[in-house]
């Protein structure tokens, strides 16, 4: 992994070790009340959305490895992969932007190739 420290960096990384680190409460420490989010099933805007979002994939998470991670005052990029309990390795990468020390815009871009085909399995047994 390679990884500079900005202040964005910082905040991108210890939201990542929280919510990979089975801590989500933690995590949403780092999260501005109107955050806005945008990832493969669409935008989501504020706090309380996003903790919907984010938190049943908390709750399927088993592992993570974090690939790289990227900063500067304002911005910081992590890409990763996650293990979940339906599938083995499915990558993501965010864009993150920080700012008084909140995550006010997150980009979640992340595989999903791999879940549709868990599913597409358990649905055919």
């Amino acid at each position: 992994m390679t990884e500079n420290t900005s202040p964005a960096l910082d905040i991108a990384l210890a939201y990542h070790r929280a919510w990979t680190g089975k801590d989500f409460e933690r995590a949403m420490t780092y999260v501005a009340e109107d955050i806005v989010c945008a990832a493969p099933p669409g935008l989501i805007e504020g706090a309380e959305a996003f903790r919907g979002f984010m938190g049943p994939f908390t709750q399927i998470l088993t592992g993570s490895t974090l690939i790289a991670a990227f900063g500067d005052a304002e911005t910081a990029l992590l890409m990763y992969d996650t293990e979940t309990v339906p599938v083995a390795s499915a990558p993501g990468a965010e864009h993150l932007t920080v700012r008084n020390g909140k995550i006010t815009h997150l980009r979640i871009i992340f595989d999903r190739a791999p879940f549709d085909a868990a599913r597409a399995a358990r649905s055919a047994s």
